[in-house]
């Protein structure tokens, strides 16, 4: 069984060093962050979490984030190469409010477990580092998106997240000095997995990664995570007047759009990439993979709304290069027994 296999079948794991942990604490937390992020954070109960997105007054991404609620604390997810900056960015943020903040991406070690036989694999490496029962397999695989509880240890602290962004059952696990959660799901039959592997699930899944497919310059719209990043029925936020003047006055409509590309040469393309339309460059590739499930190179990149509808034909690298379809995303659809393409 390759790695691709392993990651749908049965049980794989891969280090997430490309992201980073702030922990924001204090009796103000959650109402202070609702005033910044997109996405309800006053409704989250304890052991619950959300995606959200911080943005600039006109709109534009900040970044976007992992938002869990732990009961006397909340964790941020955000891309490790921005962390300590959004922590000081953040941290001047707060005035009169009862908030703190940390940077504690050296503190956390974070491991993305997949597959199948994800749950069961979890549970067992809890077990065997908290050296007790401490939760059930069948209870992990009923977790929603972004569900959490944390285990306080002697000398340590494990947190573990449901996260199926990927396309298949997923759990992220933050473990702290003093615990070796990487042996203990060794043990419980996850096998390590390459970040190509887990980057080309990324991509089949549709899901944009923020300095990859989206950046500075993106509003969610574009990116086409409104769905899952903004709450349209909380309060205030910082860039809320333009998400909001888009959707009523403009019917949701932007210039360019993130959309999933079916290629139909071999050539896996590279992030930069042209594309064209009527001889016109009408955006340009922002991931690119071959995907097993399809059996064919697919990308995620940016075009302009007029050709954003599926079906839409383009032109990768010019008028003379490759030809590829926009498809709605994801690129395939995994069911508990197989995957298929869309």
């Amino acid at each position: 069984m390759n790695q691709y296999e392993t990651a749908h079948r049965a049980v794989g794991m891969v280090d997430r060093v490309a992201h980073g942990t702030i922990l924001v604490s204090g009796a103000d937390r959650a109402p202070w962050l609702q005033g910044l992020l997109t996405n309800d954070i006053k409704m989250l109960g304890v052991g619950r979490g959300c995606y959200a997105a911080w943005l600039t007054p006109q709109g534009r991404m900040i970044t976007d984030m992992g938002v869990l609620e732990l009961g006397d604390r909340i964790l941020l997810d955000v891309p490790a190469p921005f962390a300590e900056a959004l922590a000081t960015r953040l941290e001047r943020l707060v005035f009169a409010e009862d908030v703190q903040l940390q940077n504690a991406s050296e503190r956390f070690e974070v491991v993305r477990v997949i597959g199948a036989l994800a749950a069961e694999s979890v549970a067992a490496a809890i077990k065997d580092v908290t050296d007790g029962p401490a939760i059930t397999g069948a209870e992990l695989a009923r977790w929603i998106e972004y569900q959490n509880t944390a285990f306080l240890l002697p000398d340590a602290e494990v947190i573990v997240v449901s996260d199926h962004r990927l396309g298949v059952p997923g759990y992220d696990i933050y473990s702290t000095t003093g615990t070796d959660m990487r042996s203990a799901l060794e043990q419980a039959g996850a096998a390590h997995l390459s970040e190509p592997v887990a980057e080309t699930l990324r991509i089949e899944a549709g899901r944009p990664l923020f300095g990859v497919d989206m950046d500075t310059d993106t509003i969610p719209l574009e990116a086409g995570i409104e769905d899952r990043a903004i709450s349209f029925s909380k309060g205030c936020y910082v860039g809320q007047e333009v998400i909001v003047r888009v959707i009523s006055r403009g019917h949701g409509r932007v210039v360019r759009k993130l959309v999933g590309l079916v290629l139909e040469g071999e050539r896996v393309p590279s992030a930069g990439e042209p594309l064209v339309a009527n001889g016109h460059e009408i955006g340009r590739v922002t991931s690119a993979t071959r995907s097993p499930a399809l059996g064919r190179p697919i990308a995620l990149g940016y075009v302009h709304r007029d050709f954003a509808e599926p079906g839409s034909r383009i032109v990768l690298g010019g008028v003379a290069g490759e030809s590829a379809t926009v498809t709605q995303l994801p690129f395939v659809t995994v069911t508990p027994d197989h995957t298929t393409g869309r």
